[in-house]
């Protein structure tokens, strides 16, 4: 096929109607790069579980953990106590749904990752009470920078018609805090820094209603102006220690690019 063909065939795949379209572009690299319509992040589920599953309760400790504190989930971990107990209810409960994992794996590749442990929270307590532990708290958090014309789109496209960036991500309702949970987006220009749109939300959990779900978070960006190459994406997962490690988990993270730009 000729570049004037895959250019076509961009065109008409996507619905690019107004969109500019340069000649000079290697308009097959773009059509195979498939630059709409996929999660551009890598890795977006890395404790190896989905959206549609809700997560497992988890299993209070058999003895109190007096070793070190932990204060972020380890990487590669494997919890087989949880799969032999899921197992064994499976066979108690035959005719009842359970979801039984392989192995509750943690896989970090693809995210930059950092740990800040918080002060104790020392509210509330009554002058003079004897308190033998008391919760360490932390955020667990991770990030990536998506490249957006190394995913295939092109400066015109970005700087003229602004396509529509979509956001979404689910977490675990762990009940862990009455705030376990941050979301911050950038839209970043070519050198890295500049912020040309951006999105945050830090939501307050009703701990008074626990439903074992997952929480979705979403967001589209449109008309953010012409600049923008990279999307930085960071979020951040409280995690708790007292007598044990308990842990805020997410899945599903997604940036999506839709050749559309109507934000309708």
């Amino acid at each position: 096929m000729s570049d004037a063909e895959w250019k076509n065939r961009c065109g008409s795949e996507w619905g690019l109607l107004g969109a500019p379209m340069p000649d000079g572009l290697d308009w097959k690299s773009v059509y195979e790069a498939k630059p709409f319509g996929r999660n551009l992040l890598r890795n977006p589920s890395p404790f190896g579980l989905s959206k549609d599953i809700p997560p497992h309760k988890p299993d209070l400790p058999d003895e109190p953990d007096f070793g070190p504190p932990r204060f972020q989930p380890d990487g590669e971990e494997k919890d087989k106590s949880l799969f032999f107990k899921l197992k064994k209810k499976s066979r108690m409960y035959a005719n009842d749904f359970v979801h039984v994992p392989a192995l509750i794996s943690e896989d970090f590749s693809g995210w930059t990752t950092n740990t800040e442990v918080l002060p104790y929270d020392r509210s509330g307590i009554p002058a003079g009470a004897v308190v033998c532990r008391l919760p360490r708290y932390s955020w667990f958090s991770l990030e990536q920078l998506v490249d957006l014309k190394a995913e295939g789109l092109w400066e015109e496209l970005l700087d003229n018609f602004q396509p529509e960036i979509h956001i979404q991500d689910w977490y675990e309702e762990s009940q862990l805090h009455d705030s376990i949970y941050q979301l911050q987006v950038k839209l970043l220009g070519a050198d890295k820094s500049t912020v040309i749109s951006e999105y945050t939300t830090s939501p307050t959990e009703d701990r008074s209603r626990y439903s074992r779900a997952w929480k979705e978070v979403s967001h589209v960006f449109c008309s953010y102006g012409p600049g923008v190459r990279y999307v930085h994406f960071l979020h951040k997962l409280k995690n708790m220690f007292l007598n044990g490690f308990y842990k805020t988990m997410f899945t599903n993270s997604t940036v999506v690019v839709r050749p559309s730009n109507s934000c309708s």
